[in-house]
């Protein structure tokens, strides 16, 4: 989770300012310790521009020698490179203005690997892996991903021309695209769910997350919400304001959302809800997967600790570390762990790491058997009594497996996944009736919105991914049609019909949010619970 502080220079200045007189002399020691340190880095780094036996580029020396300071801290403390930081930046202001595509180099060819809904790459026809092949007149083969964005970006109403490639499509799809305003959202999906339940989807939190979510629940509220599915899953963070603000929504005034605890004085504060949010009698069900981190964990705990919801899912990360951002030189920036944080409960999730951060790292890769033992040290109970436990992320309160998207399948499938099998299908499919300039494809089949996966389809599917260079598992493949058929579905969709539609069709069927719905009713008891 990330926030914005005051640059390390003013933190130095004020601590100079009051630490004068009562330790001047120890102040002294460190200075002149900090700076026989900098002079031998320097001198390294002096040696290795005039020595090494190939040219070095030396800012990526420097990057990479701060980078890895930090990273002997902990895992979550890292450097941000003055492209890496813009881009935070941008990310979590929300918008920007372009044509709104993400795109990264492969094998040489800059190729679209995302598009924001609505935005003019959407409109315009683009597809998750078209290449880039030109931009204006000029050959794109082999550049940098940078000098494209740099291309690509520009103020709203102008134009950029770019020609794309498409498997499967002869020739290249020349486009004239008009930069507009990109708003990056991050409510994914708000819909009603079933008559009364409404679902909302938060995939990552930024600056205008409680806005979104504030919009959201005006808009259920009106289609007749009477609970809600808040879906936290694979949630990785975000800034700490916006936690403690959608917290808020669901609290009554004075109630503790999250505490920090740091070495410095001013990063150990209490943060409580200021005044009644407009949700406190709605009944919640809270939907969390190993990947939900931080910020998406302190509403998770402070809606398990306060009784104000149910919990459903997988035992979520465990990251219980505050990051501020302190802007430095050249436009770069530290994101350095600052305080820890605390559940209204004291629950203290933070899970431990190992010196190589190695299996702290791949927790994710790893399946969760639903139990764990538990110190006596970590119980903690919420306000009506029930146990929790800190040490290591917050346990749903009831345990449902579902690492991709709510399902469990196989080792195989999640191979596909991972290896973007299902990605690189969707090109097979167009959209009935699509009349974008660059909607051309060579698709073999070609749907409209309620479609459904045939067994026509899956054996296309199947043809596919054998033709591949992966070891096809005929009886994975068998046992997993359910969840291959959702993920041609989702894939799909998301090409052809955008995101929010995509995961509406999704979580009509998996386990995981299908499971969370019985337990409204345990919901509504909690909020009764309260009452008396």
């Amino acid at each position: 989770m990330r926030s914005t502080a005051v640059p390390t220079a003013a933190l130095v200045v004020l601590a100079s300012s009051v630490a004068g007189g009562l330790f001047g002399s120890r102040v002294m020691a460190v200075e002149n310790q900090n700076k026989q340190l900098t002079g031998m880095y320097t001198s390294a780094l002096a040696a290795i521009e005039a020595g090494y036996v190939e040219p070095v580029d030396t800012a990526q020396l420097v990057y990479s020698s701060i980078d890895g300071m930090l990273r002997t801290l902990d895992p979550h403390s890292s450097f941000f490179t003055p492209k890496e930081f813009a881009q935070l930046r941008e990310r979590q202001e929300g918008h920007y203005y372009g044509i709104g595509i993400t795109i990264g180099a492969i094998d040489g060819d800059v190729t679209v690997t995302s598009m924001f809904e609505g935005s003019p790459a959407s409109r315009a026809g683009f597809r998750r892996g078209d290449v880039i092949a030109r931009v204006g007149k000029e050959d794109a083969k082999g550049w940098p991903t940078d000098e494209v964005v740099k291309r690509v970006k520009g103020p709203k109403g102008t134009t950029v021309d770019l020609s794309l490639r498409r498997q499967g499509v002869p020739g290249l799809i020349d486009l004239t695209v008009e930069r507009d305003e990109i708003h990056i959202t991050t409510v994914q999906a708000a819909f009603m769910l079933a008559p009364g339940t409404g679902y909302v989807r938060l995939r990552e939190f930024s600056e205008t997350s409680d806005d979104e979510i504030g919009s959201a629940l005006k808009q259920l509220t009106a289609q007749g919400m009477q609970r809600l599915l808040l879906d936290l899953r694979d949630n990785p963070g975000g800034p700490l304001d916006q936690a403690i603000a959608i917290s808020n929504r669901f609290l009554k005034s004075g109630q503790p959302i999250v505490s920090t605890h740091g070495r410095v004085p001013s990063s150990s504060t209490i943060y409580r809800a200021e005044g009644d949010g407009g949700y406190t009698s709605v009944p919640l069900v809270v939907l969390v997967s190993r990947q939900s981190a931080s910020a998406s964990e302190i509403v998770t705990g402070a809606m398990q600790d306060h009784d104000r919801g149910i919990v459903v899912g997988e035992t979520t990360f465990g990251k219980a570390l505050v990051q501020s951002v302190y802007p430095i030189d050249e436009g770069a920036a530290l994101a350095l762990t600052t305080a820890h944080y605390a559940t209204p409960s004291g629950r203290i999730i933070q899970r431990p790491w190992d010196n190589s951060f190695d299996e702290y790292l791949t927790y994710t890769q790893r399946d969760q058997s639903g139990t764990r033992p538990h110190p006596a040290a970590e119980l903690k109970y919420t306000d009506a009594g029930r146990k929790v436990y800190g040490g290591g992320g917050i346990e749903p309160d009831h345990f449902v497996a579902g690492p991709v998207e709510g399902y469990a399948p196989s080792p195989f499938s999640r191979l596909l996944v991972s290896r973007g099998a299902f990605v690189s299908f969707a090109s097979k499919f167009a959209r009935e009736g699509d009349t974008r300039t660059g909607a051309k494809s060579a698709a073999k089949f070609k749907v409209g919105s309620g479609w459904t996966v045939t067994p026509a389809m899956i054996e296309e599917f199947r043809q596919f991914i054998t033709a591949g260079r992966l070891k096809f598992d005929e009886d994975a493949f068998k046992a997993d049609q359910t969840f291959i058929a959702a993920m041609i579905h989702y894939e799909v969709d998301t090409d052809l019909f955008g995101s929010s539609e995509a995961r509406r069709n999704l979580v009509k069927n998996d386990p995981q949010t299908q499971a969370s719905q019985q337990y409204f009713d345990e919901a509504r008891k909690l909020l009764d619970l309260k009452k008396k």
